[in-house]
């Protein structure tokens, strides 16, 4: 089993920052990608941005220049560095951790979600 616990989300007014951070748990042998992605009401879940192993990022274009991915795998959390946000960044965020869990002599590949976190950003 993996848990995912996410924290950091807000409100806050155009232009403002916020740093979202989730923390992966568990029976974990090896991450192989951690990523944030959001959906607003109405509207499909969409990638924000995520980052591999081997530091490979994708940004959403909507987010390049704004926000920031990194990750500390020392503590297998993911951070959502936002800044400049702007009304259209409202929406529930979640986290999202692929890898490889370890059950005794067997290895499981996984993906789990975070539970969602608001971010609400006011003009």
């Amino acid at each position: 089993q993996v848990q995912l616990v996410e924290s950091g989300g807000g409100w806050v007014q155009t232009g403002g920052s916020l740093r979202l951070s989730c923390a992966a748990s568990g029976r974990i042998f090896s991450i192989k990608t951690m990523g944030w992605y959001r959906q607003a009401p109405g509207k499909q879940r969409e990638l924000v941005a995520s980052v591999t192993t081997g530091e490979s990022t994708i940004y959403a274009n909507s987010v390049k220049g704004r926000f920031t991915i990194s990750t500390d795998y020392t503590k297998n959390t993911v951070y959502l560095h936002m800044s400049s946000l702007k009304p259209e960044d409202t929406a529930v965020y979640y986290c999202n951790v692929v890898g490889m869990a370890i059950n005794g002599a067997v290895y499981d590949e996984f993906e789990y979600w975070g539970q969602g976190t608001q971010v609400t950003v006011s003009s």
